[in-house]
């Protein structure tokens, strides 16, 4: 732990490790949850953000400027230093008396967090200070073990940590969806790219697979983590304009190959999350998803089911239900679909392979029937698609002739169809949708609740 001259200790330390504080001085810092007055002295409740808990600071009223104390408000910035003792209420366990203690600033009137209540619509206007809620708090403290969680598997397992390009000449997915970057004004008539900033049209990347493809065909194994951008025109609860990907590749590697991996890196993370944030998961279950943390345990304890996409296609045309989507094959599975077959007919987790060839990206290899590539898509209980991967398209021809397919350019690919000419190697990879995780492993109901500064049509404000 790092030593200062006057070390300061944080209440998730304390609560922890109990023992090792009572009935000695403890340095806190922290903003006020709610003030309490007495006759004879002051209750104040105290968060620092590293825990759900919060620290109770006993003010008593011969301690110099009491009355400026008293009237502390929420969200008052504070240091106390005082000694720890057992509490004498029956609500808290342990508690500061306090012996001397600093305010920083003031609380205006228009502070928007005075309010007892506040809703998540509400928080999302005032995202610069909703990290200070118990549910955002709560919502970021496992989003930080989900990362560190991802880190930790993939390193355990050989693979290094890659950093891909943000701005890219490159478009993965096809899609069209792209930010532009460029120091040319389109207003001045027709842009002449070969005359911009890099010589060529440039985007905001959609992913980093296909620079992640090129680092593991020669490391071995690679993953990403990296901010990623779409510009499409979405307001549901489940898009973003810009979001965090975890993006591994493995050289040497088949679909069965990461659809294991995919399966290993989910329960690992379930599993670190019900170990390490056992409070914030609590706190989600008695708040936004009933049963949390037993269907998160379901899901870590549970071995992945794999079927086709037609085996799937065949399940929902013969379960008799009736869906908002028609079923058939050639057609994608919608949510519902998903959600029928996770939670209804295999009642686990589902790895769905093999999806028609016209539903996906140029870069996926053609399966022995060319109608079908070897693709896959994770799909868990109560949210549907979590993971989408495949193994990609290691011929040259194959994957020249798919592009123009597709519509694309293969000379603006050069380099990425240079890796099939230069002795390539079955290789395959799969991508997660951070952000969806973090709603998965919270309970969350909105993507934009589980990102600091969330950017989505029509709102950049922070």
């Amino acid at each position: 732990m790092l030593q200062t001259s006057q070390s300061k200790n944080s209440i998730k330390e304390i609560f922890a490790t109990p023992e090792k504080y009572e009935q000695k001085e403890i340095i806190l810092n922290g903003w006020v949850k709610s003030v309490r007055n007495s006759k004879t002295c002051s209750f104040v409740m105290l968060s620092d953000g590293s825990t759900m808990t919060d620290m109770q600071l006993v003010f008593d009223q011969s301690l110099a400027q009491y009355e400026h104390f008293a009237k502390m408000l929420t969200g008052q910035a504070l240091s106390a230093t005082g000694v720890l003792v057992k509490s004498q209420g029956g609500k808290q366990q342990l508690e500061m008396q306090v012996a001397s203690a600093k305010l920083y600033g003031e609380i205006p009137a228009d502070y928007p967090l005075q309010k007892k209540a506040t809703s998540l619509e509400f928080l999302r206007d005032v995202a610069h200070v909703r990290a200070k809620t118990n549910t955002i708090g709560a919502v970021f403290r496992v989003r930080h073990a989900l990362a560190f969680a991802t880190h930790e598997f993939f390193h355990k397992n050989g693979y290094y940590y890659a950093n891909t390009p943000i701005i890219t000449s490159s478009d993965c997915e096809g899609a069209g969806e792209l930010f532009c970057v460029s120091t040319l004004d389109p207003k001045k008539g027709p842009v002449d790219y070969s005359k911009d900033y890099f010589g060529v049209q440039t985007y905001l990347a959609v992913s980093g697979q296909l620079e992640g493809e090129a680092l593991a065909l020669g490391m071995g194994k690679v993953y990403t983590f990296g901010p990623t951008f779409r510009s499409e025109n979405s307001h549901t609860a489940r898009h973003l304009s810009e979001f965090w990907m975890i993006e591994p590749e493995v050289a040497f590697a088949d679909l069965d190959d990461v659809a294991l991996l995919a399966q290993d890196y989910i329960q690992y993370l379930l599993t670190t999350i019900l170990r390490d944030c056992a409070q914030e998961l609590a706190f989600f279950e008695q708040h936004y998803q009933k049963d949390l943390v037993s269907k998160l345990k379901h899901v870590a304890e549970t071995p992945f089911k794999k079927i086709t996409y037609t085996e799937a296609v065949d399940i929902l045309l013969k379960c008799g239900k009736k869906f908002e989507y028609k079923v058939a094959w050639g057609s994608d599975l919608q949510s519902e679909h998903e959600r029928y077959l996770t939670d209804e007919h295999f009642k686990s987790p589902v790895i769905v392979t093999h999806y028609p060839e016209e539903l996906k990206s140029f870069y996926m290899k053609v399966s022995p029937d060319p109608k079908t590539v070897n693709a896959m898509d994770v799909l868990v209980p109560g949210v549907g698609e979590l993971i989408g991967g495949s193994q990609r398209e290691d011929d040259y021809e194959v994957l020249v002739s798919r592009m123009k397919k597709k519509g694309l350019n293969p000379a603006d690919y050069e380099w990425y169809t240079d890796l099939r000419r230069f002795s390539s190697v079955p290789h395959a990879g799969f991508g997660l949708g951070f952000e969806r995780m973090v709603m998965y492993a919270t309970g969350m109901s909105n993507i934009r609740d589980v990102i600091p500064f969330p950017r989505f049509p029509g709102s950049a404000k922070f």
